[in-house]
């Protein structure tokens, strides 16, 4: 069904990817992406990203299942699709010896209703590189080219694999806010990446994959929410964590002492900072060093990866209607 006016522009159900001698990489997953929303891939090496995302963009048939790119099986509507999505790959593989003006031009020759190839190098901060040849780009230069490559035929749907790999912090943050801006205008974006700061900048949803599955998916803020949030603080001498009020009363779920360091684990964390704090008014405490802090996406990706990791299940799932 073609996706016009159709709020998921992708959609993926238990999709397998099997490789030869039988090693499944991708083990019945299934999402959806609205249009117009960023939606992050995040997983160890070997979790199935790369995998999966290749059968989204038509690569590969899939093992099993079911995926539709605009309303299209990408693999065998690969005519209907292809115009209509760019694609960064972890790694162009262009030649060496051209420039990267030359670079573009080639690659619009190949692209339907190309944008001019100036416009692109421009969007990426390659203007001054046009003369340049491909072999005597920094790293982080070629991903940028890449990028430009991939938004030549202004992409409705675009899939970016690692597009950050390689570029400093300047050059991160202004691939993010580019990406940003493609969402703004309406571009439905599906990237992979490493850099778990970029997900929880970038991503209105997300999923975690492990071993080829999907252990959570959700927005940054539900996924974090599956980890505890923590206050830290130092007692003054002569204070113990028993002189404390009763942490399950604060709805403190864990905690540790280092010293006089204390550490406390709650999933309550406006309850158990409140009560903390009127405690050392009560009792005039003053709580040194004191910190009070969410779960980071970094704290859940580990919690979630050694919860899978130790058989257990940790899917936080959201149902999102079309």
């Amino acid at each position: 069904m073609e996706a016009n006016g159709h709020e998921h522009v992708i959609e993926v159900t238990d999709l397998r990817r099997v490789y030869g001698g039988g090693f499944e990489a991708v083990r019945g997953i299934s999402f959806s992406v609205r249009r117009g929303e960023i939606f992050a891939l995040l997983g160890t090496n070997g979790a199935g990203k790369t995998s999966t995302v290749e059968l989204l963009e038509g690569l590969a048939a899939p093992a099993g299942g079911r995926v539709r790119v605009l309303g299209h099986d990408p693999y065998t509507d690969r005519a209907a699709v292809r115009p209509r999505t760019g694609v960064m790959l972890q790694e162009g593989g262009f030649p060496s010896e051209l420039t990267v003006a030359e670079t573009a031009r080639m690659w619009a020759g190949c692209v339907s209703g190309a944008r001019p190839p100036a416009e692109v190098l421009a969007l990426v901060g390659l203007e001054s590189k046009g003369d340049v040849r491909v072999k005597q780009l920094s790293g982080g230069q070629r991903r940028r080219l890449d990028l430009a490559l991939a938004l030549l035929g202004d992409p409705e749907v675009l899939f970016l694999d690692e597009p950050t790999t390689g570029l400093d912090a300047e050059g991160r943050r202004d691939t993010w806010e580019l990406v940003s801006a493609l969402r703004a205008a309406g571009t439905t974006v599906l990237l992979t990446t490493h850099y778990l700061e970029e997900a929880e900048q970038l991503a209105d949803r997300l999923a975690i994959m492990h071993d080829g599955r999907i252990a959570a998916t959700g927005t940054p803020a539900e996924v974090t929410a599956t980890q505890p949030s923590r206050i830290t603080f130092e007692l003054p001498e002569g204070y113990f964590v028993g002189d404390l009020p009763p942490l399950a009363e604060l709805g403190v779920t864990g905690h540790e002492t280092d010293g006089r360091i204390i550490r406390l684990r709650t999933r309550e964390l406006q309850r158990a900072a409140t009560g903390l704090l009127v405690w050392a008014e009560r009792t005039g405490v003053e709580l040194r060093r004191l910190d009070v802090r969410s779960a980071s996406l970094e704290e859940a990706f580990l919690g979630i990866a050694k919860a899978v990791s130790g058989g257990k299940t940790a899917q936080t799932t959201k149902e999102y209607a079309a």
